[in-house]
């Protein structure tokens, strides 16, 4: 398996991948196919890049080259690396850029940038060009089964089934966090409920529940937060099995991890100095807990205006660094374990061609190997949602604990 098929199992999508049996496509014309899908055609981007041009030219936009120039040129730039696929607004919002500092743009490329956003899949599948091979149909049909798309808001656009190019985009990862939450919120005040009426967590589920709850209370949040601990219980809780929850959707086939996504753990770093700077704030006051960064320390006035503010900045800047730590040590060690359980199911499709003799004890390998490693992920998607919480409870401590 390629490293860049490898990264797109694992990246955060516009679809839910299952198997092509489960959801097969059977499109019989352009028309069925999603606008998405469409736009990355080849034959959409000649018809789009066709008129663009035409337009162009009916308008009398100077400095226009001939049209065999401009789509022969588009088509090269196509070729060239990194830019396979991408259609003529991308190309044209290359031309339409400076080209140096005080270089001139073109003029004309703009206008059509303009008109290339303004044309759409919907206005292709109604022109007499809208007309695919059986052949491509088939193909297609072929990469879209097993493909479950996400439904988007209106005004949403996608630029493939990986990045958006316009609008508030629905993603996987965005599902399956609102699920974890909602998870979260209907155990948790079941157990509210439970123990308010003053019942005790008796079961498997109450029990085991009890067991995190008390710990992350005892372990976590009193052992390492010297001043009001009992304040910042629940926000550890929710970090905890929230980070644990986004974790275990990575071991489910056909799902994926959110905490494998740089904008999912960064913002839960974020969240946390978030939390412990308005925590400080309310225990030392809006200037207090800047002044509170510096440790204290007995220096003479000549020196203490050279090293305090030093101290200040070198403070602030490790203050940002620990939890841009925090965020990349969690996204490390989810993505690490994805990657290298891909890698060894990877060895069966690269042997599957090769005989029985090979192939044989290889799958062997594969089945066993896969199965320890998905007993280490699960490990370590307890672990992690641990050192989580506790280096979030350290952080908070460091915020509200006076130096």
């Amino acid at each position: 398996m390629a490293a860049n098929e490898v990264l797109l199992h694992i990246k955060d999508s516009f679809y839910f991948e299952v198997p092509k049996w489960l959801w097969p496509k059977n499109h019989e014309t352009v028309q069925d196919f999603p606008d998405v899908w469409v736009r990355l055609d080849p034959q959409f981007q000649e018809w789009q890049a066709e008129q663009v041009y035409h337009t162009l030219s009916s308008e009398g936009i100077e400095g226009l080259p001939g049209e065999h120039d401009f789509l022969h040129n588009y088509e090269h730039w196509k070729h060239e690396e990194g830019n396979h696929g991408k259609p003529v607004q991308r190309y044209l919002a290359e031309l339409a850029a400076p080209k140096s500092e005080g270089g001139d743009e073109l003029a004309w490329a703009k206008n059509g940038l303009v008109i290339a956003n303004a044309i759409t899949a919907e206005q292709y599948k109604s022109s007499k060009e809208a007309k695919w091979a059986p052949e491509k149909i088939e193909g297609y049909n072929h990469a879209l089964s097993g493909k479950i798309l996400i439904p988007q808001l209106p005004g949403t656009k996608l630029r493939n089934l990986y990045e958006k190019e316009a609008g508030f985009a629905i993603s996987k990862f965005m599902v399956i966090e609102v699920f974890v939450a909602i998870i979260i919120a209907i155990v948790f005040i079941a157990y509210s409920r439970r123990i308010a009426h003053g019942k005790l967590p008796k079961g498997t589920l109450w029990n085991m529940l009890d067991v995190f709850i008390t710990f992350i209370r005892d372990q976590v949040a009193k052992a390492n937060i010297h001043h009001g601990a009992d304040k910042f219980v629940a926000t550890l809780w929710s970090l905890f099995f929230f980070v644990l929850g986004c974790n275990l959707f990575g071991l489910i086939p056909w799902m994926g991890s959110p905490t494998g996504s740089i904008s999912v753990t960064i913002t839960l770093a974020v969240a946390v100095l978030f939390i412990g700077m308005i925590a400080g704030a309310k225990e030392f006051g809006v200037i207090g807990v800047w002044k509170n960064l510096v440790p204290s320390m007995d220096l003479p006035f000549v020196l203490a205006i050279f090293i305090l503010p030093m101290m200040f900045v070198i403070e602030v800047m490790g203050m940002l660094i620990k939890h841009a730590v925090l965020g990349v040590r969690l996204l490390a060690n989810m993505v690490a374990g994805h990657v290298v359980l891909l890698a060894v199911m990877g060895l069966a499709i690269a042997v599957q061609d090769q005989g029985y003799l090979l192939a044989l004890p290889v799958m062997v390998i594969v089945l066993a190997g896969s199965i320890l490693l998905s007993c280490l992920e699960l490990f370590v998607a307890f672990l992690q949602a641990y050192v989580f919480a506790l280096l979030a409870a350290l952080f908070i401590n460091a915020e509200t604990h006076s130096h």
